[in-house]
């Protein structure tokens, strides 16, 4: 049973949640964990003007995924920063490419799952999930966000990600807040969710 983790990170915040889901799903009997990232759309003058490029030197041992590993897997759990409350534009590529895959299917009764992140706690974490979400549904995906089982969603004692439609974290206006305890409990939460998910629809 196969489980894919394909995110897009500028500067690291995604990527330290999509390796807590991995770490999650890697606790189901049979999971098959693997990590990729999207094609990268920005050149390096342009990542260097952002103050990006050391983030990215960081995540250059992930390997750049093809449109055919997304068939290859039994969950997809996509992660991606917030764009104006939608997914960013590297990921929007990306999923613009697997026309071929919808018209055969290839995705039909696969669990997808979103997890994201935003510069503020109101800046559109769950509409980017939920606005993913109409991608995964007509690929015919089987939705799995992150249940309130996961009881850290519920805290009014700090400021923090996390929703029924997935995992998340703020990161602030200039990048400088790193993942709570609570947020990443939640990725390795959904993340153990989803490939218990998955084991259940491939038996």
């Amino acid at each position: 049973m196969k489980v894919l983790v394909v995110y897009y990170s500028m500067y690291g915040h995604i990527h330290r949640l999509a390796e807590e889901i991995a770490a999650g799903a890697r606790e189901v009997a049979g999971a098959e964990v693997e990590l990729r990232r999207v094609p990268e759309t920005l050149t390096d003058d342009i990542l260097a003007k952002m103050g990006a490029v050391e983030a990215h030197k960081s995540v250059a041992h992930v390997p750049v995924c093809t449109v055919d590993e997304l068939a290859q897997a039994d969950a997809v759990i996509f992660g991606t920063p917030t764009r104006f409350g939608n997914m960013c534009g590297q990921m929007r590529q990306f999923l613009d490419a697997t026309g071929q895959l919808w018209l055969k299917g290839s995705l039909v009764g696969k669990v997808g799952s979103v997890f994201t992140s935003s510069a503020t706690q109101h800046g559109g974490q769950e509409s980017t999930i939920l606005s993913f979400h109409i991608t995964l549904l007509h690929q015919g995906m089987v939705i799995v966000g992150l249940p309130y089982t996961f009881q850290g969603q519920m805290t009014i004692d700090e400021i923090t990600g996390c929703s029924p439609y997935g995992a998340s974290t703020i990161v602030g206006g200039q990048g400088q807040r790193l993942a709570s305890a609570n947020e990443l409990a939640g990725a390795h939460y959904q993340g153990r969710h989803v490939a218990e998910i998955a084991a259940k629809l491939a038996r």
